[in-house]
């Protein structure tokens, strides 16, 4: 309940910050019309938001007899869960990693990259599998289209409005507002967008155990999806980065101020893995 309160607040923050800009810039017109501009063009990335992703990872659906053991683990695991069959899909790339896509779970994709195929025991991959499914089974695509589409156009909008705006532009102080709203917004958008992603993350790996009950499976799958990411990075637009179960563009020892990270950190999720376990226990 914690984490929904948190993601409810964070999202609402998002929505009053593209509000203000507009506010700011243009009044109240320009804050009625941004906030339709986002409303409209979060329907259009949600709806076509596995099509999407699917191409940026370049990943191939796939069918059971093309690896009919995956496919019973998946089934296996989302009856368990109460979710209807996603369809799979394999990413072709070494790193060991995984994410869920789709715009509700009735047109839900599970991708996997070969990768975690050689990298991870049965029971690690069905950890992982799970915190999948906990993705749909939590309409996590949902929340993380939305907080991205709103980020995308309080920057657009800043940028505009600071161009483009009217009376408030001018004179000393409100150049000096306009600036600071092209440079602050964006960053304050970011912000929000990776705490929301975060949130989605630790949700996701408590679901992932509630349905397998073995939360200490997913941590060490998580602890060796870490270690391999470090060393084999993928090449995936940063925009579909934090869909993966571990950031798959970390390597060469590449690390990200905590506030702008869209994943957290390993061993913090880990942690809460063992005492999950130890409740369990």
């Amino acid at each position: 309940m914690t984490s929904y309160i948190k993601i409810f607040g964070l999202m609402a923050a998002l929505t009053a910050l593209l509000a203000g800009i507009a506010g700011y810039f243009g009044g109240t017109n320009w804050m009625v019309g941004a906030l339709v501009f986002a409303a409209l063009f979060n329907v259009g990335s949600y709806w076509f938001s596995d099509r999407a992703v699917l191409r940026m990872y370049r990943a191939q659906p796939i069918e059971r007899d093309q690896d009919p053991e995956l496919f019973d683990l998946v089934d296996e695991l989302r009856r368990k869960a109460g979710l209807p069959m996603p369809r799979l899909a394999v990413v072709q790339n070494d790193q060991p990693n995984a994410f869920a896509t789709g715009r509700d779970p009735e047109h839900s994709v599970v991708c996997v990259t070969t990768g975690i195929r050689r990298a991870l025991d049965r029971d690690q991959l069905a950890g992982v599998l799970s915190h999948e499914l906990a993705h749909v089974q939590h309409r996590d695509m949902l929340i993380g289209t939305v907080a991205a589409t709103m980020a995308a156009a309080i920057v657009m909008l800043a940028r505009f409005g600071f161009f483009l705006g009217g009376d408030r532009n001018r004179g000393s102080l409100g150049a000096v507002g306009g600036i600071l709203m092209l440079v602050l917004a964006p960053l304050a958008a970011m912000m929000i967008q990776m705490a929301i992603s975060r949130q989605n993350e630790f949700r996701a790996d408590a679901g992932g155990a509630r349905i397998t009950g073995r939360p200490l499976d997913l941590a060490h799958a998580l602890e060796r999806i870490d270690r391999e990411a470090e060393r084999t990075p993928m090449r995936v637009n940063p925009a579909a980065a934090h869909l993966c179960i571990v950031n798959p563009l970390r390597g060469g020892g590449a690390a990200f101020a905590s506030l702008f990270r869209t994943h957290p950190p390993t061993d913090e999720r880990v942690r809460r893995l063992e005492a999950l376990a130890g409740g369990i226990a």
